[in-house]
């Protein structure tokens, strides 16, 4: 009994591993999952043949652009009109309104190009040029508009930390753009940007990093430097980068704490209540004063703290003319020291160069300059 009740629970536990369990219809394993032929990061060219019907419904996005661009936009309008005519989009400008519209038609075919005209007017109502914006009709080309605005809220500040995004002559925007490989363009409280999705997510990092004052957008440049040397190496493929990256520490300069009040006594009775304007003035009787009396003590307070400030400027003034302090005698003991030290000093030393003069006289043979000259 004992053996067939192990063969039952072994055959209901083969039944489990055999039956597994998933949420819905698309949870299930695909035969091109494993596949190592195929890679998934590869943004494939849409194919009309994918989509020979057409759209069922018309999509349809607007919207409007300032002021200043209306000139612009009119000029560069029809070369607009003909980039999205290839894919079979309809552009609508209209300058009574002051907006941009853009809907599929019955030649569309590609699903996603209404998205991607979409962010083309867009990326033109915030000063983008037209032949910069029509690169994001590209499979390959992403954008992100990224909102600053709302990010500082002193003025005076923001208009700073935007400012270190441009850097010196837009040196520092060049320098990340080059590093990232996108297009960056600061206007007003937005930053528009153009690129693959790993370079627009980058940007916005640094973006808000600098507006929420956290890193200098020099330090960022460093950082991503260092990474793109690193990426040339397959060896470190795997490996953490963080012991090569350099860290940049915020110093904060240590803020003195205030002193901690000391504690009073705890009582049940409510705190005593601060004395009024009249109870200040019943104290000191100036409240039964007449008004006559109450100007003549404001005139004698007065005529006081005048009297006090010119006393205190006449001090000042009469300073300048006092003499300076003479030398006391300890000054002149201590110097009269100082001198006979270095008179005994020079003393010692001559008479040291003296006696070494003496030694060497008498050492020197006395040599007589007739015979020498002979000899020669």
């Amino acid at each position: 009994m004992a053996e067939v009740a192990e063969e039952k629970l072994q055959q209901e536990n083969q039944n489990l591993d055999k039956k597994v369990r998933y949420r819905g219809n698309h949870d299930k394993p695909k035969p091109w999952d494993d596949d190592p032929n195929i890679d998934r990061w590869t943004i494939e060219k849409f194919d009309p043949a994918w989509n020979p019907t057409g759209m069922l419904e018309v999509s349809t996005f607007s919207t409007l652009f300032p002021k200043y661009r209306e000139k612009y936009l009119q000029d560069s309008w029809p070369r607009i009109e003909s980039a999205l005519k290839q894919y079979g989009v309809a552009c609508k400008l209209n300058l009574v309104e002051g907006s941009m519209t853009v809907s599929t038609t019955r030649k569309t075919r590609d699903p996603y190009i209404v998205v991607k005209a979409r962010d083309l007017i867009k990326l033109l109502s915030r000063s983008v040029p037209a032949p910069q914006a029509i690169k994001i009709l590209e499979d390959e080309v992403q954008c992100d508009i990224i909102k600053i605005g709302n990010l500082v809220r002193n003025k005076a500040r923001f208009v700073k930390r935007r400012q270190r995004l441009l850097g010196p002559n837009s040196s520092t925007l060049k320098a990340m753009e080059i590093l990232l490989d996108c297009y960056i363009l600061i206007q007003g409280s937005t930053v528009a940007a153009m690129g693959s999705f790993k370079g627009l997510k980058q940007v916005r990092r640094v973006v808000e990093e600098c507006l929420r004052n956290e890193i200098h957008p020099v330090y960022q440049i460093k950082n991503l430097m260092m990474r793109k040397e690193l990426a040339k190496d397959p060896a470190l493929a795997t490996e953490s980068w963080a012991r090569f990256l350099p860290t940049f520490r915020k110093k904060n300069v240590q803020q003195i704490k205030p002193k901690s009040k000391e504690k009073k006594p705890y009582t049940t009775l409510p705190p005593e209540q601060t004395p009024s304007k009249v109870d200040k003035q019943l104290e000191s009787g100036e409240y039964f004063m007449n008004d006559q009396k109450k100007a003549d003590k404001k005139w004698q307070e007065k005529q006081e703290k005048q009297s006090e400030k010119s006393a205190e400027k006449k001090r000042k003034r009469d300073a300048s003319f006092l003499p300076p302090e003479e030398p006391t005698q300890n000054n002149n003991l201590n110097k009269s020291e100082e001198s006979k030290k270095d008179i005994t000093e020079l003393t010692q030393s001559l008479k040291s160069k003296t006696n070494e003069l003496k030694k060497q006289k008498k050492t020197q043979e006395k040599v007589n300059a007739e015979e020498y000259i002979a000899v020669a």
